[in-house]
């Protein structure tokens, strides 16, 4: 008995592992699906698991518009409060730069 839920634990953890793997790395729309289907299970799941609340959760973070970056959906597109001004330039003018003169040996 203690071998069967030894290999369930194990199982279940690979599989945990794996699902994190597909959200976290795979493309965002299958990201989306994924967390759509988990809402939808965990809202299907009966009352007395409480599991209201986290599909609730899951299916807001499903429909959410992300933008490029998956952060904040503006992605530089605010400008900044003050303008900088722009750094100083240093100018030389052309007549001033000169070749090194090469030294030959005596």
């Amino acid at each position: 008995m203690s071998s069967i839920l030894d290999n369930a634990l194990v199982g279940l953890a690979l599989l945990a592992s794996a699902g994190y793997a597909a959200v976290s790395l795979g493309p965002r729309s299958l990201r989306r699906r994924i967390l759509g289907v988990v809402s939808h299970g965990a809202a299907r799941a009966p009352a007395f698991l409480g599991l209201g609340r986290i599909a609730q959760r899951l299916a807001a973070a499903a429909s959410k518009a992300q933008g490029a970056c998956g952060g904040c959906d503006n992605c530089g597109s605010e400008q900044t409060t003050a303008p900088q001004p722009p750094k100083a330039e240093i100018r030389v003018p052309v007549a001033r730069i000169g070749r090194r003169a090469r030294r030959t040996a005596p």
